[in-house]
């Protein structure tokens, strides 16, 4: 799939992971719609880059469903990307009585329906595309998480959210293969996203060098490497790559 002169959406692209795809996206050529329910970092990323800007809950599956009629405009929806995502840290049980709720159904309710509800609309989208020179109709790249396979301790419901949509994928791909359209997912490791952002220093060193090699966290223009590859190589399809410098995550 040719990224220069696509149309492409990137939901949860207002930082992070997000914000460098739309960048590597857009600075090859893309015409880039950024979906975020951050609205004042979308639209600052949006001026700059050019690029349009939606506010979208993915946890609405209405609200992606106009994300995606947001960003086909007159054309066509060529990639779609998902990087959307929370954490939460909390045992399964504990002193205080067992996991809660309503954070385990938060983190599941953002990190995998979310993912589901682009899936759903943005294959649905693709659907109606001709072929390209390639014989592609689209292209749609997940985001899971090494926790997916090495959950540590507290991690039960981001595991529990990434390894869905590890499960998603291969179905997903051969789901919409017989339409030409591919499913990958990247399943990252330690990276220096907001959600390590709040740490000190000291520590987020410390998280970095447990990574085999290089020793430290990832960058997210790395991550955004990957999706770009991916959209690129149509023999990557159904597959869920870990991005993670070798590393395997301890229990703690």
């Amino acid at each position: 799939m040719r990224i220069e002169g696509a149309r492409a959406l990137v939901c949860g692209g207002a930082s992070g992971l997000g914000a460098a795809t739309a960048r590597r996206l857009h600075a090859g050529g893309a015409h880039v719609t950024i979906a975020d329910i951050d609205a004042e970092r979308g639209a600052a990323l949006g001026e700059e880059l050019g690029a349009q800007f939606v506010a979208c809950d993915v946890t609405d599956p209405a609200q992606v469903d106009e994300a995606v009629i947001a960003a086909r405009a007159d054309g066509v929806l060529r990639i779609a990307v998902t990087c959307a995502g929370i954490g939460w840290a909390e045992k399964t049980a504990g002193r205080n009585g067992p996991h809660g709720v309503e954070p385990f159904h938060r983190v599941v309710a953002v990190n995998l329906l979310g993912s589901f509800h682009l899936l759903r609309a943005a294959g649905a989208a693709m659907l109606r595309n001709e072929p390209d020179a390639a014989d592609e109709c689209g292209v749609i790249v997940m985001t899971a998480s090494i926790a997916a396979y090495d959950g540590q301790i507290g991690q039960i419901a981001y595991a529990a959210s990434k390894g869905g949509v590890v499960g998603m994928t291969l179905p997903a791909a051969r789901d919409l293969a017989g339409s030409r359209i591919r499913v990958c997912t990247i399943a990252p490791g330690l990276f220096d996203t907001p959600l390590l952002a709040g740490l000190p220093e000291e520590a987020r060193a410390a998280l970095g060098a447990q990574v085999p090699h290089p020793a430290r966290l990832g960058h997210p223009d790395e991550y955004a490497a990957l999706a770009a590859h991916i959209v690129e190589n149509p023999m990557l399809n159904g597959e869920v790559v870990r991005l993670d410098g070798a590393l395997r995550m301890p229990p703690r």
